[in-house]
């Protein structure tokens, strides 16, 4: 199914880019990574305008076209307290203004039945406390979704997902911490990479502008104080 198509992973060195990237490449895809850790095809800092520059032409220099594009580079999380007008811009530049401008380098060498894929978070619609940097690059990607797909419509599908709790060292975990999830498991990054290649397939070919949440089922459960055994404490 991917056999020879081209995919481009924004954050593919480690975690749950990494896990992506191995899929695609058992499918037979050859697979372009930029991240700013050690990797075999391009360190780069996604933040940095003339890295995604200088990546795009390596990418096109190689292949002149890209099949499929994954934004997901992960941004900074930090809050109110601690962050700094730089790096609240520098989170914003990583996760919302690279897909855009990345995207747009691309735009005239998608191929034919192109797909994007934008890695949000289930922060983008809920929060803990003092994770404002990371809520806001999460929650700009979540919607440049929609606006993509509008505008790429005839020339690309774009959908977003958005992970919950994800471990990506794959341990396994019991007690509460799984009990915890209506899946009655936390996720490993094979949750998140089977569902890319799915989407990014042409059984996938009438969904656009989708955001899907793969969390285990834990942002669509109410908590309050007292209930199920949860209490705040202040």
């Amino acid at each position: 199914m991917f056999r020879d198509k081209i995919v481009v992973v924004t954050g593919g060195a480690k975690g749950i880019g990494k896990c992506i990237c191995e899929e695609f490449e058992k499918a037979g895809a050859k697979v372009c990574v930029i991240d700013i850790a050690e990797n075999p095809y391009f360190v780069g800092d996604v933040g940095k305008k003339e890295d995604l520059e200088e990546f795009a032409e390596k990418v096109i220099g190689a292949y002149g076209r890209v099949d499929i594009l994954v934004h997901n580079a992960k941004p900074l999380m930090k809050g109110l307290d601690t962050c700094t007008y730089d790096e609240f811009e520098n989170a914003l530049r990583v996760g919302v203004t690279a897909p855009f401008y990345l995207t747009k380098l691309f735009l005239p060498h998608l191929a034919e039945g192109a797909s994007i894929i934008h890695i949000s978070s289930s922060r983008d619609r809920m929060s803990q406390p003092f994770t404002e940097s990371y809520t806001a690059a999460k929650g700009g990607i979540s919607a440049l979704t929609h606006a993509m797909a509008v505008s790429l419509r005839g020339k690309a599908r774009v959908n977003s997902i958005s992970p919950g709790w994800i471990d990506t060292s794959y341990i396994s975990y019991s007690g509460s911490d799984a009990a915890q999830h209506p899946a009655g498991r936390v996720g490993d990054p094979m949750d998140i990479a089977n569902l890319v290649l799915f989407l990014c397939s042409e059984k996938a070919g009438f969904i656009t502008g989708e955001n899907i949440c793969v969390d285990g089922g834990m942002t669509k459960q109410m908590i309050y104080h007292d209930d199920e055994g949860w209490r705040l404490t202040e």
